[in-house]
């Protein structure tokens, strides 16, 4: 590999952001991705990004589930936390249950 095609995995400088994780250590988290300048400091120019975060439990084991969560602040972050991952779980069931009815559809029976 030569130092050319090392540029493609350069950071984008201008869109930077800190990563901080609140849990309650049982049902799930939030992540919250506040922008920062190259230097470190915080980049007030942008808003933070919220996301959720929990695990269902299936019988292949444990499945992340990950969706942002439309919030100005922590505090809304928390409160929207249920609904929206809520949402995101019936979204993902049914993305499962599309992807086993057109297994099902492609069973040919002798």
């Amino acid at each position: 590999m030569n130092t050319t095609e090392l540029k493609e995995y350069q950071l984008n400088k201008n869109n930077l952001y800190r990563e901080e994780m609140f849990t309650d250590l049982s049902i799930g988290g939030i992540i919250r991705y506040t922008p920062v300048t190259p230097d470190g400091s915080i980049d007030k120019t942008r808003k933070p990004v919220f996301y959720g975060k929990v695990s269902i439990i299936t019988q292949m084991g444990p499945i992340p589930i990950q969706t942002v969560i439309q919030a100005k602040d922590l505090q809304q972050a928390i409160k929207l936390f249920p609904e929206t991952m809520k949402a995101a779980i019936e979204k993902f069931m049914e993305e499962v249950r599309k992807i086993e009815q057109q297994k099902q559809s492609r069973i040919i029976v002798p």
